[in-house]
């Protein structure tokens, strides 16, 4: 039984995790959306997370991997709470304040920063 539930296991994990990975396909790509307004926190996970205040709404706010933002120049660390940023991306389609991002431009940057 044991010998079992160790081959089962490896399995049962990648599964937990494909589960667990959203796809982009709950975005609506025909409707794009840019947002310009100040970051209220950020985290890191499989893919890096900003909460932006644009308006008078929050937006949570799904950017790339981490790996993949610091090689094109932008580390999650880089940022911050309170700083100001615009991105472009495209709205979930059931979750009206989610919004996945196709690029990002802090504040003062030359240009944005592809994430896709």
């Amino acid at each position: 039984m044991s010998r079992r539930l160790a081959l089962a296991l490896p399995l049962l994990v990648l599964a937990t995790g494909a589960a667990a990975h959203h796809g982009w396909g709950a975005y609506d790509a025909d409707a794009p959306l840019t947002l310009a307004g100040r970051i209220e926190r950020v985290e890191q996970g499989p893919h890096a997370t900003l909460w932006l205040r644009a308006g008078d709404r929050t937006w949570e706010v799904v950017l790339a991997p981490p790996t993949r933002m610091a090689n094109r120049g932008l580390p999650v660390s880089s940022l911050q709470p309170g700083q100001e940023v615009e991105v472009l991306g495209y709205v979930h389609r059931q979750r009206e304040d989610e919004l996945r991002a196709e690029w990002i431009r802090p504040a003062g940057a030359p240009r944005p920063v592809q994430l896709r």
